[in-house]
This record gives C-alpha cells, sequence and structure tokens, in this order.
C-alpha cells in the first residue's frame, strides 16, 4: 500500500485496486479562510487520481472544508458519482453533504468494517468531551499490512486494545502530535505547552506500537493580518516530536511527513519517498513562520468592514443593541442570576477602524445600568470588532471565526467576599461572557454557518 500526504490531514492511500482520500483540503484558504497550508504546498487537483472513496472523519473546518467538497460534487476532478463517501453519524455534516451535492454517502460506525474493493476500512471512535459531534480515525487494511490514520481522534486504552485485537500488527500510524492552542489567546487561557495532553500523544503511539509513526493533521498557519496568532497556537513542530518519540519509544521508527512525501508500506517494512507525488509538491518548508513565541507584541482589534458608510451603519446598530436590548437580552439567559452572584463589574470593548467605544455594567447595583464608559476595576471583560458583533447581531458570523481570528478577547479576574470568606472564580475555566450567551454556539449557529457556506461555493462551482 501507498500512503500519500497531500496536505494537512489529506491522505491518499493506495491498495493494488482500490484509492481512499480523506479529509479533503484543496485549495489555499481553509478554516473560515483564517489559515494556510504550512508547508506551503503546489497542488494539481485534476492530477490527483480517481478514488473509489471519500471518506470524512469529522466536522472541524480543517477536515470537513465545504469549499472543497463543493467542487468534488462537481465530479471536476478525482471525484465521481461513484465514489463512496464514508462519514460520521452527524446530522448537520451529512445534511451538508448533500446540500453541496456529493451523492452516495454512508454513515459509518465505531468499528465498523467497511470493504470496498482489496481494502477494508474500519473507523475508530474518538473520545473527545469537547466536541457533542461524532468523530472517526480510520484503519486501512489490504490484507497484507494495516494503515491507521488517528486524525484527531482522542483514544482510551480500551480503544487502543481493540484496534490491536483487530490488528496486532499496525505496520504504519499517521498520529496525532500537536495540541493546538487556537482561541487560548482570546479567551486568556494558558499559552504553554500542555504537557499532559502532549505526552498522551506520545502514550498512544508506544501503546498502538505501529512499526513507523509519523506525525500528522498539523499541517496549516495563520495568514495575513492574522499571521501574529502563529506565535501562540503551536506550541511544537515534526521534528520535535520525532525526536520526542525516538526518546519515548526507542522501538517505534518515527520520521517527518510533508505534503508530496510518500510511504511505501509492506510487509517487509516502510519506506518513505520524500516529494514523490506527482500531484503536489512541498512549495517552501515555511515552518519557521509558526515559531512558538507567546511574549511578542500583539496588534488591537479593528473591525474588517473597510467601507465608511458601511462603518456608521454598523456602529448605529450597535450603539442601539448594548444601549437598548443587551440588559434585557441578558436577563433572558439561564445564567444571568450568576453575574450577580460573583459580583461582576463587566465591560465590553467594541472596535472600529481607528477607535474603541467601551460600555460598562456593574451588577453589584440594584438596578445595573448599561453606561458608556469606564467605571473603575473591572473583572469580567469581553472586546470584540464592529464587523463581528454586526455579524452576530445578523446572524452571519459564528464563533469558530470570532474566536481564532482574535477578533474577540475574553479575560476575568473574578472573586468574592462575604462575612470573612474569600472565594476566586478558577482562573482556568472560562466564565460565562454575556455576548457568548446572548449569542450562543452550537448545533444552530453550526448549522447556519455550514449552510451558507454550501450556498456559497454550490453556487460557485454549479454556475
Amino acid at each position: 500500500m501507498n500512503v500519500t500526504l497531500v496536505a494537512h490531514a489529506c491522505i491518499l492511500f493506495e491498495s493494488k485496486t482500490t484509492k481512499v482520500i480523506t479529509d479533503p483540503i484543496l485549495f489555499g484558504y481553509l478554516w473560515e479562510e483564517i489559515n494556510v497550508h504550512c508547508p506551503s504546498i503546489d497542488l494539481n487537483i485534476e492530477g490527483i487520481p480517481k478514488v473509489d472513496v471519500l471518506n470524512i472523519s469529522h466536522r472541524h473546518q480543517d477536515h470537513f472544508d465545504i469549499r472543497s467538497l463543493a467542487y468534488l460534487a462537481t465530479y471536476k476532478a478525482f471525484c465521481t458519482p461513484d465514489t463512496l463517501v464514508l462519514a460520521p453519524q452527524d446530522e448537520i455534516l451529512l445534511e451538508i453533504l448533500e446540500e453541496v451535492g456529493l451523492k452516495n454517502i454512508r454513515p459509518v460506525q465505531d468499528f465498523e468494517p467497511i470493504t470496498v474493493g482489496d481494502l477494508t476500512l474500519t473507523p475508530t471512535p474518538s473520545l473527545n468531551k469537547q466536541d457533542y459531534f461524532p468523530e472517526h480515525g480510520l484503519l486501512v487494511h489490504d490484507g497484507e499490512v494495516t494503515v491507521w490514520n488517528q486524525v484527531d481522534t482522542i483514544v482510551t486504552p480500551d480503544i487502543v486494545d481493540y484496534i490491536k485485537k483487530l490488528y496486532p500488527r499496525i505496520d504504519f500510524a499517521h498520529n496525532r502530535f500537536l495540541p493546538l492552542l487556537e482561541g487560548n489567546f482570546s479567551f486568556h487561557q494558558s499559552l504553554s505547552l500542555p504537557f499532559e495532553e502532549y505526552s498522551s500523544f506520545l502514550r498512544v503511539v508506544k501503546a498502538v506500537q505501529p512499526l513507523w509513526s509519523v506525525p500528522g493533521s498539523a499541517g496549516f498557519r495563520y495568514r495575513d493580518e492574522y499571521d501574529f496568532l502563529n506565535q501562540y497556537s503551536f506550541p511544537t513542530t515534526q521534528g520535535q516530536f520525532v525526536n520526542d518519540m525516538s526518546a519515548y519509544a526507542p522501538e517505534i521508527k518515527a520520521s517527518t511527513f510533508f505534503p508530496g512525501d510518500m510511504a511505501e508500506v509492506t510487509s517487509s517494512g516502510v519506506k518513505i519517498h520524500r516529494q514523490h507525488a506527482s500531484f503536489v509538491k512541498m512549495k517552501e518548508n515555511d515552518e519557521y513562520r509558526v515559531e512558538f513565541k507567546p511574549v511578542a507584541e500583539v496588534p488591537r482589534i479593528k473591525t474588517l468592514t473597510e467601507d465608511p458608510a458601511e462603518q456608521e451603519e454598523e456602529w448605529t446598530a450597535i450603539r442601539n443593541f448594548v444601549e437598548d436590548e443587551l440588559i434585557g437580552a441578558l436577563e433572558n439567559c439561564k445564567l444571568f442570576s450568576i453575574f450577580r452572584e460573583w459580583q461582576i463589574v463587566y465591560q465590553l470593548e467594541v472596535f472600529g477602524a481607528m477607535e474603541s467605544v467601551i460600555w460598562s455594567l456593574d451588577f453589584r447595583e440594584e438596578s445595573p445600568e448599561m453606561i458608556e464608559g469606564r467605571v473603575g476595576q473591572i473583572n469580567l471583560y469581553e472586546g470584540i470588532g464592529c464587523s463581528e458583533l454586526q455579524g452576530l447581531l445578523t446572524e452571519k458570523a459564528n464563533w469558530d471565526f470570532i474566536g481564532i481570528s482574535a477578533q474577540y478577547r475574553y479575560f476575568h479576574n473574578i472573586y468574592r467576599l462575604a462575612d470573612g470568606q474569600f472565594e476566586c472564580f478558577p482562573a482556568e475555566k472560562k466564565f460565562p461572557a454575556p455576548l457568548m450567551q446572548i449569542f450562543p454556539a452550537g448545533a444552530e449557529m453550526d448549522r447556519r454557518k455550514f449552510m451558507q457556506d454550501a450556498a456559497r461555493w454550490k453556487s460557485h462551482y454549479q454556475q
């Protein structure tokens, strides 16, 4: 079996008679168009061979790219109406696949084997409690060798034991290696390497005992005006993981694996052929652009709206909302009482092109009022771009973009006192943020976001 990395988590598996591709990300921008491929690539989409199976691991946008899927639904490249589309049992994901025009869709279940040609494909489960939707890795077996694509899955010893029961020998594994800290900067959370999470990745590889392991599913960086976030989000590298694996599990061979590299996996062993693919090459190894250095200068938030007339319209709508509707909207939230219980002094700062406006709300008062300006020491802060707050008001924005683009920034420094008692809210936990209570993330926002993208790219490619 040959295993070729196209980009990020997009992998092409080729047996003697069958081809499988996973999580296609085919264009320059990904995840709300905030990120680009890293290392950068030259990709000839039309050069990718026709595939028998298109596999989607889960709904995160660096794996579930609506533009790529809408493009494939037009059958311009390597995906045909006969291609089997495998996907998790995720209502929204399946709805979007149909919406963009893909056919022959089959939902999968944990450890349910699927035979296509000479391959047996077995989805492996994930216990990622941060998400409310399912995710799968993939075991690929051609009768002689077995490859495991872990993707972003979180596996337990029981899951590992079952994988080993199915396939005692894993010849090649594309393993999770990078704890992503996207959003930690915006939400004022730890910017250190999360050692427990990182060490768990090493422990998984050692437990699975593949003959050969390569680091995977982290081939992107922030682009252009978001470039400063690269210093906060990627606390390790492929090279460091390979070095750590060599020390932690010297019995397992490990190497880097970049776009265009192909692993030739046989019963005799694994050979890595660098830059072997005919349709994709690494343009530049620009990993240096994601150097982890979370102490450098940070730019201010500013609206993404450029037209002055539109900026004025945004400010009018936002002032009306903040001054006339925000308190009422908060009172209708389930967690409104918690703001009083914790003696919150809240500040909302909205950023325009050159200026910002501050409003404050003191929940210690009997009848709190939203006032423009500062009120002294605050213990809960939200800052947001004018364009993003307007997007929330018009249901065109979503927290995926707002959070990881640093167009929103948050912190809390909360404690309360009562008759000799001192209690602080844990610094590592997110205290309920007013805007996120009024405009909650979840299935409704996700469906709206994906439907907007589906309509955009379906219209673009099916004209």
